[in-house]
C-alpha cells in the first residue's frame, strides 16, 4: 500500500511540475490531488522517493522535482497512453491527407508533429534496404541515353542516366524496350532491394534477350542507390520550441542545438529505437548523445505491410508531458504508415 502511495505521489509530483515548472511542496499535492492522507505522511513519502533518487530538491526550498530516474519510473508504470481528442485526430488526417510526393509527406509530418507536441519533430526516410522495389520505369533520352527510374514501396524515388548500345527511340527499339521491362519488373516487383539486386543479376547472367548494356545500367543504378543509404536524410522542424523553455535545460541550449545540426547523430538513433507500432521514451542520461542528456526522445516505427521503413519522433526538454506526447508520436507514426501502405 505505500509503495502504491508513493507512486500516486510519483505521479503528482511530475504532472505538477510539467505543467508549472516550479518545484513541487507537499502543501501543494495536498491542495491539487485526493491522495487523501494527512501532511505529514505526503512528506515521509517524498523524504522516501528522494532517497530512492526519484526526486531531487533542486535548491534550498522544500518543493522537489523528478530526477531521470522518476520520470523513467513514471513512464514505465503508465496502464495506457492517453487517447487523443477527436480534433487531434481529424487535424492529422486533413494535414496529411493529400499529400502525394515522399518529400512532402514528411515535411508535413514534422511540421505537424512539431506543432501538435510544441517539440522538436523528426522523421526519418524509407531505408532503401528495408523498402521493396514497386517498379522500375525505362525511358529513352535519346540514342545513347537511358534513364531509369526505381519506384520504391515507400514512394521512394531513385533515378539514373545510363548509356546504352541500342536505339530505343525508334519503333523497334520500344518494342524491344517494352520487353525488356517487363522483364526486369518481373524479377524484381516487390523484391526488398538486395533482393531485387541478386534477381537482376540472375537475368543478367541468363536473359540472352535483354541488352547487357541495359540489364547492367539498370544494376548500376540500384547499386549506386544503396551506396547511398548511408546518406538517408532526416527532416527535421520545431527546433524554435527549444528557445521557448530555455529555463528547462540546466546549463545550455548549445550542445543540444549543435547535436540537431549533425542529421548523422539523429539517424544513429532514429535507426535504433521503437518498432512499429510501439512507442520508444529515452529520458535524459539514457541518451548515448552528450549533448542530448537533457533532452527526451519519444519515438514510433512506420512502415509499408508488416515492414518497418523508418522512425519518426519527438525530442524535447525532460520536463515534458510524456502520456499526450506518446499519442501524438504513435497516432502520426500510424497515420504515415497508412500513407506508405496507400
Amino acid at each position: 500500500m505505500s509503495d502504491e502511495r508513493r507512486m500516486d505521489v510519483l505521479s503528482a509530483i511530475v504532472e505538477d511540475y510539467v505543467q508549472t515548472s516550479e518545484p513541487v511542496g507537499s502543501r501543494a499535492l495536498l491542495d491539487r490531488h485526493r491522495l487523501n492522507v494527512s501532511a505529514a505522511t505526503v512528506r515521509n513519502d517524498m523524504a522516501a522517493l528522494e532517497d530512492a533518487g526519484l526526486i531531487i530538491a533542486p535548491h534550498t526550498s522544500a518543493g522537489r522535482i523528478p530526477t531521470d530516474a522518476g520520470y523513467r519510473l513514471f513512464v514505465d508504470r503508465l496502464q495506457a497512453i492517453r487517447p487523443m481528442s477527436k480534433g487531434e485526430r481529424t487535424a492529422i488526417t486533413d494535414y496529411l491527407e493529400g499529400a502525394g510526393e515522399l518529400d512532402v509527406v514528411l515535411d508535413r509530418t514534422v511540421r505537424l508533429l512539431s506543432t501538435l507536441t510544441r517539440q522538436v519533430a523528426v522523421v526519418q526516410y524509407p531505408s532503401l534496404t528495408r523498402s521493396t522495389v514497386k517498379h522500375i520505369e525505362l525511358v529513352p533520352m535519346n540514342e545513347a541515353r537511358l534513364m531509369v527510374v526505381v519506384i520504391m514501396g515507400t514512394g521512394r524515388v531513385e533515378q539514373r542516366v545510363v548509356p546504352t548500345g541500342v536505339d530505343y527511340t525508334d519503333a523497334p527499339g520500344q518494342e524491344a524496350l517494352a520487353r525488356a521491362r517487363g522483364r526486369i519488373n518481373a524479377a524484381t516487383r516487390d523484391q526488398r532491394l538486395l533482393e531485387a539486386l541478386g534477381a537482376l543479376g540472375a537475368l543478367h547472367d541468363e536473359d540472352t534477350e535483354t541488352e547487357d548494356a541495359l540489364t547492367a545500367g539498370v544494376l548500376a543504378a540500384l547499386e549506386d542507390a544503396l551506396a547511398e543509404e548511408r546518406e538517408t536524410k532526416v527532416a527535421l522542424a520545431g527546433t524554435a520550441n527549444l528557445a521557448r523553455r530555455p529555463s528547462d535545460f540546466p546549463m545550455t541550449l548549445e550542445p543540444v542545438l549543435d547535436a540537431l545540426e549533425q542529421h548523422v547523430v539523429l539517424l544513429k538513433l532514429l535507426t535504433v529505437e521503437a518498432d512499429q507500432d510501439e512507442v520508444s521514451v529515452r529520458i535524459g542520461s539514457e541518451n548515448p548523445v552528450s549533448g542530448l542528456q537533457s533532452t527526451s526522445f519519444i519515438t514510433s516505427g512506420y512502415g509499408s505491410g508488416d515492414e518497418q521503413v523508418g522512425t519518426v519522433g519527438v525530442l524535447g526538454p525532460t520536463r515534458m508531458d510524456y502520456p499526450a506526447t506518446m499519442a501524438q508520436v504513435r497516432a502520426v507514426a500510424t497515420y504515415l504508415s497508412r500513407i506508405m501502405d496507400a
